[in-house]
């Protein structure tokens, strides 16, 4: 770990984009937790709850893109090393969710979004930007933006059908996950944004949810 203080300014590049490779390319990125889907059983349903799920699902993956992203940008600019540490470590966890989501939206028939570049591009430079503010704004930005996952999730498991148990595991283990992320940014020294800078984020997050459910 120490020797990543000695990396260059062109290694840390080939890092990022190296990350972004395995971010943005289907089945590039590899999970270090099984997903808890696998032990769900598999069961049949309509034509409309399966295309609605995989429609969440997407979501839910281009949601895990734009945390990569964000992760990524705030450990290129992180001022302190235990931070920039930090940012890395959350930004393996959410491989995980990544990956599940993948695999969960091809059990469906369907595919991840085609906007996830767009997205991905625009969270790694508001990540970086926030880095480059303060270490602890981008702990306090890590720990909104987890927020409000955390209440997308909540809407997307009251929307799955009964049966869907695969899809729900997967969720409720996100969930878990990131609540944890956000608990310990706070606990790192994040600062806790304002109403109205969370609402101006909830309007953002909005516009993904509503562009990314069929595209």
């Amino acid at each position: 770990m120490a020797t990543e203080r000695h990396y260059s300014p062109i290694d840390r590049f080939l890092l990022q984009a190296d990350a972004a490779m395995k971010t943005l390319l289907p089945a590039s990125a590899h999970a270090h937790r099984p997903s808890p889907a696998i032990v769900q059983p598999d069961t049949k349903m309509s034509e409309v709850d399966t295309k609605h799920v995989a429609g969440l699902m997407r979501i839910n993956h281009t949601g895990e893109v734009c945390a990569q992203a964000l992760y990524q940008g705030q450990a290129l600019t992180a001022k302190l090393p235990h931070v920039r540490k930090a940012m890395e470590h959350a930004a393996e966890e959410e491989i995980d969710h990544l990956v599940w989501c993948e695999q969960r939206i091809r059990q469906l028939g369907s595919h991840t979004s085609v906007l996830n570049p767009l997205f991905y591009g625009m969270s790694f430079g508001i990540g970086a930007v926030a880095g480059l503010i303060s270490d602890k704004v981008s702990l306090g930005f890590v720990a909104a933006t987890e927020d409000q996952v955390c209440k997308h999730l909540n809407e997307h498991l009251e929307q799955l059908p009964i049966e869907d148990e695969k899809s729900r595991a997967i969720l409720e283990q996100m969930r878990t996950d990131e609540e944890q992320h956000a608990e310990g940014a706070i606990d790192a020294g994040g600062f806790r944004f304002p109403r109205p800078v969370k609402f101006g984020m909830s309007l953002l997050a909005k516009v993904m949810t509503k562009s990314t459910y069929r595209i």
